[in-house]
């Protein structure tokens, strides 16, 4: 059963949201942009998100009691980020004491910069016989006096005696949240990086953040060390039903793909490991599940159960990442056993789910991930689309390298967009062979069912010549030893009619139909490169103008980013879960007439 939201007003903004019951009046105002002043992280200990409730009630808190005076909590007055909303509210919000820093990140997005990680350059009185405070209360009473929380762990109190009596008690403390990750002699302030990774089943990115700036230092990505053990993630959990040894094999490997990169982004911008004290990683469920050494079997089996899939924050030494030994991998959260962590990523950098407009987010690929929705209602599901957009099982198909045809003209005659540039044609991507159907039902030589013409069924047609038979099947050539199967375009109809059911459901449960729509973002390394008007003529999408076809690239990279920079977008991250519904395509009684009913390729006229 949905809940019911509340609703939640802004003085003197006049702004409004709606949004689930316990939300805090702090998070709810950055759900839709509107900031609020703070220093520590949400945790109601610098006491500078305060706003006075007008309608609604709201118990003051512990926290309200020790920042605020009587009189300010007598009049109304409330710490935003312990203030949770469990009836229609409406407060005042005083104006900002100081303008925060911001970055444009993920689709234009401003996100205010106000990381996780903070350092605070610290002059402590030392001790004497009138002050025998411990050096962890010391410590903490300092840091308290700036308006931020410690706790700190045997590690880094390992280090205190000697750094603060070798640095004459002028240190840096270096907090993640409230956990002390290390204390630095004198004034590192300046030096503050984190790391966003990208994780997925083919390639790592990595991109090395500067905290105090919002800028990027370094980015690096490469293939991911466990493809020897498969392509997919089918294959990897595959490996892993081997035993302990196996799941071990798979995280060794992913580890060290990601210290390699670390490695790279570290000579590349003259960062010191010690410099970097956290990284926010994303991926889908079993990419994650890997990365921590989780055995991830029951994801592939029926009902789709994995270990977990709530975010996770792990100290790095425990995964063997090389970033300050003291510092943490955080995660975000999935959806469902195969709508993971890099979707939830991506929804944050495109910002559906907080905005009024009605848009599509498809990852196309083996599994072709969906999120539909606005601010007023999201859905979001998996549809398993099989290897066809990878190049595989393609008779001619190649992963996206030098050599494969990326893109496809016809018109009188054939032009081809070679990877490589001025190189021969060897194959077939995934983008090439979305665009070679698309042609071939742009010039006539491909009907709506799918099939495909035979040189004698044009006679008159320029490329008549092209349309040929290879060991007994349809075929159209694209290059010397390089064509396209009759075979092929089925294998295409079967993925592409997958993805399109899934936004079909969805839709249909949303009761919206394309002229509804304001947006359809393609995501992923795949989305990147398909032509926006070939994925329209196959009905991969729905049949939208093409200008609202946008292809938003690494956006779980993005998100990863922005997650990193702002804890306050980490907490809309945290949140997603309870604010999108996640919809289980498999035993839907819909489901089967929705895929026929998409399986063909829709009639040029309704799409134009």
């Amino acid at each position: 059963m949905i809940q019911r939201k509340l609703e939640v007003t802004y003085r003197p903004f006049d702004r409004t949201t709606r949004v689930p019951p316990g939300t805090t009046v702090f998070s709810a105002a950055h759900w839709i942009g509107l900031p609020i002043d703070s220093t520590c992280g949400g945790r109601g200990t610098c006491g500078k998100c305060k706003v006075r409730v007008l309608e609604g009630g709201t118990e003051a808190t512990t926290a309200d009691h020790r920042q605020l005076r009587k009189d300010e909590t007598d009049n109304g007055w409330r710490l935003s980020c312990q203030a949770r909303i469990y009836e229609d509210l409406t407060c005042e919000v005083p104006q900002l004491l100081r303008v925060p820093k911001a970055a444009t990140m993920g689709l234009s997005r401003l996100v205010i910069i106000d990381p996780n990680v903070r350092k605070v350059y610290l002059e402590l009185a030392e001790p004497d016989l009138e002050d025998q405070r411990s050096d962890v209360t010391r410590l903490r009473d300092a840091l308290t006096a700036e308006g931020h929380d410690m706790a700190a762990g045997v590690a880094v109190l390992r280090t205190l005696p000697m750094t603060l009596r070798d640095a004459g008690f002028k240190v840096t403390a270096v907090l993640a949240g409230e956990q002390l990750v290390a204390i630095e002699p004198g004034d590192t302030t300046e030096e503050c990086f984190g790391v966003a990774f990208d994780v997925g089943t083919t390639t790592l990115v990595g991109t090395l953040m500067n905290l105090r700036t919002g800028m990027a230092a370094a980015v690096r990505s490469t293939l991911n060390g466990q493809a020897p053990f498969g392509a997919d993630v089918i294959s990897r959990i595959s490996h892993a039903m081997n035993g302990p040894e196996s799941v071990d094999e798979l995280r060794n490997a992913v580890v060290a793909t990601m210290n390699g990169i670390l490695d790279e982004l570290y000579a590349e911008a003259n960062v010191k490991p010690e410099r970097t004290y956290e990284a926010v990683v994303v991926g889908n469920v079993t990419m994650l599940h890997l990365l921590f050494g989780i055995d991830p079997t029951p994801i592939s089996m029926m009902p789709f159960t994995p270990a977990f899939m709530d975010a996770l924050s792990v100290p790095a030494r425990e995964v063997g990442l090389r970033i300050h030994p003291g510092g943490y991998v955080q995660t975000l959260p999935a959806l469902g056993a195969y709508v993971g962590a890099d979707i939830v990523s991506g929804v944050l950098a495109t910002g559906i789910a907080r905005e009024d407009k009605m848009r599509v987010f498809v990852d196309v690929g083996t599994n072709g991930e969906i999120v539909i929705g606005s601010s007023q209602r999201t859905l979001a599901t998996a549809a398993p689309a099989g290897p066809a957009f990878e190049g595989s099982q393609i008779k001619c198909g190649m992963r996206a390298t030098d050599g494969a045809i990326e893109g496809v003209q016809l018109s009188d005659r054939v032009e081809l967009q070679v990877i490589g540039g001025d190189v021969p044609a060897q194959g077939l991507c995934g983008s090439g062979l979305v665009d070679a159907v698309a042609q071939l039902l742009n010039v006539g030589l491909l009907d709506h069912s799918g099939r495909m013409l035979a040189a004698t069924d044009a006679p008159n047609h320029p490329l008549a010549d092209r349309l040929i038979e290879v060991e007994g099947v349809r075929a159209f050539l694209l290059a010397d030893g390089v064509y396209l199967s009759q075979r092929d375009v089925r294998e295409l109809q079967f993925a592409k009619g997958s993805i399109a059911t899934g936004i079909k459901v969805l839709m249909d449960i949303l009761g919206v139909q394309a002229s509804d729509l304001d947006e359809i973002f393609l995501g992923g390394s795949f989305g990147s490169y398909l032509n926006p008007e070939s994925a329209k003529i196959i009905g991969l999408v729905p049949p939208v103008d093409v200008d609202k076809i946008i292809a938003v690239g690494n956006s779980a990279g993005e998100g990863a980013k922005i997650a990193l920079l702002s804890y306050r977008e980490r907490q809309v991250a945290f949140e997603l879960p309870t604010r999108i519904e996640y919809v289980e395509l498999s035993g839907r009684s819909d489901f089967n007439d929705a895929f026929v009913s998409v399986l063909g390729f829709p009639h040029l006229e309704l799409v134009s």
